[in-house]
């Protein structure tokens, strides 16, 4: 793993923004600096076949989709979401345990080190696959398709984790064995599941999770009571696509569960914009939230790649609302309230580029440091993409 030196203009951008949250005072947020993971690093999986398009089943990728502190030292566990090449080829899901270490003074200020590999599996000890066909229609139980989006650690050392194709959420182990998979609310399902993202659109659905626009993310409160998951753009039924399946609304859902008593919310956000979507959620306080919310664009075709905090304080339960407008908000609705946390293009930050990644996709609060300031991880999705590397970013929040 190769991580670049902090250069001075890093060390000395500081970003102030009034944001909400469980103090009045403005917080300060710095970028220390980044490390980049190589696009053609192996994982220690121990897999030596290939998959259908000649990527190593052992290729360390994808893993910026989701990241989560472990709770102990300077240990993360990352992510990779469903492997290349959009779910046609059959990667057998896994999670990363790497180490991060974050030292302002140092002139290597991020590091990072591959520590364990586990892949996931069923209780009975079946590989989950990113592959799209790998489902059952008549036993969706038994499907062994997965799409892992959002990552969090419970305090138990088990792991929640959202899947896009569900979208479920799923306890594994700290080994990668599942436990349980959650009761997903019926409104996000999709009645009628595809091998292909044709197959799982309007008219073969008419209602639930747009086709790879489930569950981007998932956040946990400190208690470990709380859980909440992020779709990465509208569903179906509420406004979510045209007439010709062209991607229109504006208005997402966050599913709130409370994991003691089972009662659950939800709450309405929305996107700046038709183009974006959601792609993690991370707790800060109680009814205060990280999201990320980007556009798709890459180097400096990128307009949007931001990071707001978000307060349900005042917004709306809209669990009985069984369809949302295109835009706009509902009569009688209050949205989550947004302040921006992080601009990541912002020129103070010295990020933006041509180089620039097209998917952030991953946020988790670390440990704090010795003057009691936090550290904030940002990483990037590069897709398995053997040209692409992974960028880690590493701000501390005082």
């Amino acid at each position: 793993m190769a991580s670049t030196r902090l250069t001075l203009r890093w060390f000395a951008s500081f970003l102030v923004f009034a944001v909400a949250g469980s103090s009045s005072s403005a917080q300060d947020i710095a970028l220390i600096g980044k490390t980049t993971i190589s696009a053609t690093a192996t994982d220690l999986s121990g897999e030596s076949d290939k998959q259908e398009n000649g990527t190593p089943q052992n290729r360390l990728g994808g893993h910026g989709s989701a990241i989560a502190w472990l709770g102990k030292g300077n240990r993360y566990v990352m992510l990779p979401d469903r492997g290349p090449d959009d779910g046609a080829t059959s990667y057998r899901c896994r999670i990363q345990i790497v180490e991060i270490v974050v030292n302002p003074r140092s002139k290597t200020p991020v590091t990072t080190k591959l520590l364990e590999t586990h892949l996931l599996t069923t209780a009975t000890g079946e590989n989950f696959l990113g592959r799209q066909t790998q489902f059952d229609k008549a036993h969706p139980e038994k499907s062994l398709r997965l799409d892992p989006e959002g990552i969090r650690v419970t305090r138990n050392g088990t792991f929640l984790i959202s899947d896009e194709y569900g979208p479920t959420v799923r306890e594994f182990t700290a080994k990668g064995k599942q436990l349980r998979v959650l009761t997903t609310p019926a409104r996000y399902l999709i009645k009628s599941p595809g091998g292909t993202p044709e197959e799982e659109l309007p008219p073969n659905n008419t209602s639930g999770r747009q086709n790879n626009r489930g569950w981007e993310g998932a956040a946990l409160s400190d208690d470990g009571q709380k859980l909440f998951t992020i779709a990465q753009s509208p569903l179906i039924q509420d406004g979510g696509l045209d007439d010709q399946n062209v991607r229109v609304g504006t208005n997402v859902r966050i599913w709130e569960l409370d994991l003691k008593n089972g009662e659950s919310r939800e709450f309405l956000y929305q996107l700046d914009d038709k183009s974006l979507g959601c792609s993690d959620i991370e707790w800060v306080s109680p009814n205060h939230l990280l999201v990320i919310e980007r556009d798709s664009k890459p180097g400096l075709e990128t307009k949007a790649k931001l990071v707001y905090e978000i307060d349900l304080s005042d917004a709306t339960d809209i669990s009985s609302i069984e369809r949302l407008p295109v835009n706009g908000t509902p009569e009688a609705v209050r949205p989550v309230a947004k302040k921006l946390f992080i601009d990541l293009l912002a020129p103070k930050y010295g990020l933006a580029g041509d180089k620039f990644p097209e998917k952030i996709e991953g946020i988790a609060y670390g440990p704090k440091l010795k003057d009691g300031s936090r550290v904030l991880i940002v990483t990037s999705d590069n897709d398995f993409k053997g040209e692409q590397d992974t960028e880690i970013y590493a701000f501390v929040v005082k």
